[in-house]
Formats: structure tokens, sequence, C-alpha cells
């Protein structure tokens, strides 16, 4: 297909239309909604085979367990990351230290439910049914977390130990002060290709389309990716200021707090995966002869 930054022959204008339309007939906030029940199921999971393999891999005294909470309390509002933190530290406490590869497993199997929602959805996105056999289904939303978990593993190990990396190159090698600063200015954009590189796998691997052309970066993982900050911090910096969930809700509101932070997640994601589709029908109604239309699940062979 041609570039996928041509927009199908679309302008941006035309696409923002075409994506609030089809954002009203595949009800993607009513499938968000869903999505962040399965997000609620999936989320303490996920943390405790993210800890566990950090543990299992690199051991309890390296600081990157402890890291991964800071990060997530930057995005997280502040009742839902105490309540997250809190269910995290007990259900660590309570486990114990034997079967560590079967909890890991079983935390896994659990975390993938959450993927395979997604799949589920973005399915509506590009107006395909599934037809995957459930074990592909769920081998694919497994291998989706593992490479999600190794992604945020590596932009931790890099948060973590970039700056003595860029210290040991530059004495090893002779560079000068110059090369150091740059390799500490270059670790954000690296973290920010990882977080890229997470939403394209996603709209790369979920939806059940084939012949898929691998791009590293898309107009739909742009925009999902900056629709989940913008909403992530817009949220916190609102319940900052105008809290009112303990209020109403008692000690339910950290609950609500975080089930409403995962619908903008899943609300986001979808978002992104619509923008990818309707990308590729207009670049298939243009005539390119990879792309596919809307309910095609490969390109029409050519005669």
């Amino acid at each position: 297909m041609a570039s996928v930054w041509a927009l199908g022959g679309l302008t941006w204008k035309a696409l923002g239309k075409r994506v609030v339309s089809e954002i009203q007939k595949d009800d993607v906030f009513g499938r968000a909604a869903q999505l962040a029940y399965y997000f609620l199921l999936a989320l303490f999971p996920l943390l405790l085979f993210l800890t566990a393999v950090i543990g299992l891999l690199l051991g309890s005294g390296t600081g990157l367990r402890h890291n991964l909470f800071n990060y997530l309390s930057q995005v997280l509002p502040g009742s839902a990351y105490q309540l997250v933190d809190s269910t995290i530290y007990e259900v660590s406490e309570a486990s114990g230290g034997g079967k560590v590869i079967f909890g890991i497993l079983a935390a896994l199997w659990a975390a993938s439910n959450g993927m395979g929602a997604i799949t589920q959805a973005l399915n509506v996105a590009y107006n395909v049914k599934e037809s995957r056999p459930w074990w592909k289904q769920r081998l694919t939303a497994m291998c989706l977390t593992i490479g999600l978990s190794v992604l945020v593993i590596s932009a931790l190990i890099l948060i973590l130990y970039g700056g003595k990396l860029g210290d040991h190159v530059a004495g090893h090698y002779g560079f000068g002060e110059v090369f150091v600063i740059t390799w500490k200015v270059i670790q954000w954009p690296m973290l920010l290709g990882f977080m890229l590189l997470s939403f394209a796998l996603i709209y790369y691997l979920a939806p059940d389309v084939r012949d898929q052309k691998w791009i590293w970066i898309t107009p739909g993982s742009v925009v999902g990716l900056s629709l989940w900050l913008l909403v992530s911090f817009g949220f916190k910096l609102y319940l900052h200021f105008f809290d009112s969930y303990s209020k109403t809700y008692g000690t339910l509101g950290a609950v609500i707090v975080l089930m409403l932070w995962l619908y903008l997640t899943g609300a986001a994601i979808l978002i992104g995966g619509e923008v990818n589709s309707e990308i590729e029908n207009a670049a298939a109604k243009a005539g390119a002869p990879d792309a596919k239309e809307k309910g095609e699940k490969a390109p029409p062979e050519k005669s």
C-alpha cells in the first residue's frame, strides 16, 4: 500500500469526519465501556505477571518494580493508583514463594483476557468476523501480552540504567560530554518509540485481517497514543481540582476512578484502530492493490 501517511488520498479533515462517523456507527464508546470491564479483570494479573517476571529474571533488588509503579503513578489518577498499588502489594505478600512458574502462567492467561477483548473490538472497526480458532485467538492474545510486557520492561531498563550505560560507553570509547548529554536526551524519544511500537503491535496482530504490511509508526498509533496521554493527564488534572468521587461514592470512589481511566484508555485504543481502518478503506477504494476495504480480510486477488 502507498505510504499510510498519504491517508489513502484523504485530507486530515475528511479523515476526521469519517472517523467520527465510524465512532458512532461502531459504538466505540459503548465498546470502550466493555473493554473497561475486561481491563479491570486483566490489570492486576498483568501487573503481577510483570513484577513476577522482573523478579524472576532480574532479581528483586534491581529497582525495576519500584520504577514500574512509579511511572504508572504518572498516568493513573491518584486514588486509582493507591488502589492498584495496595492491591498488588497485598496479593504479592499473600503469595507463597513456591509454584512461581505456575503463578506466572496463570497471571499471563488472565492478563491476556484484556487483549482478547481488544481483538473483538478492533474486528468491529474493520467490519470483519473472527474466524480464527479459539486456541489461535488465545495464543495471539498471550503473545501480544508477552510482547507488550517485554517493551515495558525494556523501557524501564532504559530509564533506570540508560544514564549509566551512556557514561560507560563514553568512558570506554573516549567520547566527550556532548555524547553523554545527547544520549540522555534521546532516551525519551526512544521511550516514546517503545510506546508507539506497543500500539503498532496491537493494530497489526489483534484484528482478524491478513496480509497486513508492517508499518512502524501509523497515524492510528500516533492518534491512539496521543489521545491516551491526553486523557490520562487531563483526567488526572481534573481530579486534582474537582475530585468529588470519594464524596459521592465513598470507599468505592477509587474503583470508579480506575474504571473511568480504563474506559478512556479503551476508547483511545479503539479510535486509533478506526483511524487506521478508515485510511486503508480509503486507499482500497482509490485503487491501491494491496489495501483492503471494510469487511475484507485480505486484498482482492489480482486477475
